[in-house]
C-alpha cells in the first residue's frame, strides 16, 4: 500500500494564505501608514455592516408591513445585535488608527 504525502493536505490551505499574504505585506512594508490603512478599512466595514443591519431591518418592515409583537421584537433584536457588532468593529478600527498614529509618534 502506498503512503500518500501530507502536503496534500496543504494544498487547500494555499489559496488562503495567498489571499491573507497582501495585507501582511501591506502593513509590513507600509509600517505604521499600513496599520492606518487597516484601521480604515476596519472603521469602513463596521459603517457597511451597520448600513446593512438597518436596510434589513427597514426592508423587512416595509415588505412584510406592521408585524406582530413578537415579530418586532424579533426584528428588533436582531437589528440590535448587528448594530453592536458593527460599532465594535468600528470602535477596533479607532483604536488601530490610534495606535499608528502613537507609534508613527513615537518612533520618530
Amino acid at each position: 500500500m502506498r503512503r500518500q504525502s501530507e502536503s496534500l493536505l496543504l494544498l487547500p490551505l494555499l489559496p488562503i494564505f495567498l489571499i491573507g499574504m497582501f495585507p501582511m505585506m501591506l502593513i509590513g512594508l507600509l509600517g505604521f501608514a499600513g496599520l492606518a490603512l487597516f484601521g480604515v478599512l476596519l472603521i469602513c466595514t463596521g459603517l457597511a455592516s451597520g448600513i446593512e443591519a438597518r436596510e434589513s431591518f427597514s426592508h423587512d418592515v416595509i415588505v412584510n408591513g406592521y408585524a406582530r409583537g413578537s415579530e418586532r421584537a424579533t426584528q428588533a433584536s436582531n437589528l440590535h445585535a448587528a448594530t453592536r457588532l458593527a460599532m465594535r468593529v468600528e470602535a477596533a478600527g479607532l483604536v488601530v488608527v490610534a495606535a499608528s498614529v502613537l507609534g508613527f509618534v513615537y518612533s520618530g
